[in-house]
């Protein structure tokens, strides 16, 4: 199975928001996608991943909860809004526009969860 170099956003739908002061990220494959990117994405989505994706998390805590019935899942990172949206000095202090972000990011996926129009 090869490789393509394409954004997350490709194959995966995402919506984030703050939960105080930590941001709140879920990630999900879209129906009519195939299942395999469901195994796919659940595997790959990683604390290691998040923080190689979002170098802005790597000293934070990060949850990652599996919801395979949802065909996704969801992402928190500790700490990401300090103390929460009214203290933040962030650009995005409600956090959302991190998944949008995240989906932006380019990163190999396998050629056969993608369709022929994302190539």
């Amino acid at each position: 199975m090869g490789m393509i170099r394409s954004e997350l956003g490709q194959l995966a739908y995402a919506r984030s928001g703050d939960k105080g002061g930590n941001a709140n990220v879920g990630l999900w494959i879209p129906q009519g996608k195939p299942d395999a990117a469901v195994d796919w994405l659940l595997a790959t989505v990683t604390e290691e991943w998040v923080k190689t994706l979002i170098p802005e998390a790597a000293d934070m805590p990060v949850d990652i909860v599996p919801l395979p019935n949802l065909r996704g899942v969801n992402v928190v990172i500790h700490g990401w809004l300090g103390a929460g949206v009214a203290e933040g000095v962030r650009f995005d202090p409600q956090a959302k526009g991190l998944g949008e972000w995240l989906r932006a990011r380019i990163i190999d996926i396998p050629e056969d969860l993608l369709g022929k129009d994302a190539l």
